[in-house]
């Protein structure tokens, strides 16, 4: 039996699977896909996808290793298939040497790509998706975990692939989660349905 809890004043912004799809397809760059891809299909923060560093890629293992997410925590979260693919075309073509995603500063230098930059992908992203929801890098993590709850998995393996200290956070995702024995409808769908 799960802890009572209160219900949180504000609800995170989940997308649709649709809506998702709808995200990542838009850009046209492969690296900006693979950022939208990154952000939903691992439910990384905006700030962990930044620091991704090439030796945090296991590819055999199917894995990604978050270094020093929040809480200055460890954690590590499986990898697609889809996204494999997509990071090793990627690799092969830039050629990063340290950090899986880069930007170039003021002297023209690679550094690690910005948090304004990832923010910028997801507003593009939202917008040529014709997506009318306010969709933040959060978002996406959000979408993830709701997801993940929808399609069977047990909240204490969401906990800890989103790298939550307190399971009460983890918790907000059962609100906006349409599980049960029964999904939610309204009754104007059986009403017409009698006719």
């Amino acid at each position: 039996m799960l802890p009572s809890i209160e219900r949180p004043k504000k609800l995170p912004v989940v997308l649709s699977f649709r809506e998702v799809k709808r995200l990542l397809k838009a850009p046209k760059l492969l690296k900006h896909r693979l950022v939208l891809a990154l952000l939903y299909g691992c439910g990384l923060r905006c700030f962990e996808l930044c620091n991704l560093q090439l030796k945090d890629l296991d590819f055999d293992r199917m894995m990604l290793h978050i270094r020093q997410g929040k809480g200055r925590k460890d954690r590590y979260v499986p990898l697609s298939k889809m996204q494999i693919r997509g990071l090793q075309t990627y690799l092969r073509a830039e050629q990063p040497s340290i950090w899986c995603f880069t930007g170039n500063n003021s002297e023209g230098k690679a550094v690690p790509l910005s948090t304004q930059g990832v923010r910028w992908i997801v507003s593009e992203a939202r917008k040529h998706s014709g997506i009318r929801k306010q969709v933040t890098t959060h978002s996406l993590r959000h979408s993830y975990a709701t997801h993940l709850l929808e399609m069977g998995l047990d909240i204490m393996s969401v906990k800890d692939l989103l790298g939550h200290a307190d399971i009460q956070t983890t918790l907000t995702y059962l609100h906006v989660a349409q599980l049960g024995r029964q999904k939610s409808f309204s009754p104007l769908d059986k009403l017409y349905k009698q006719d």
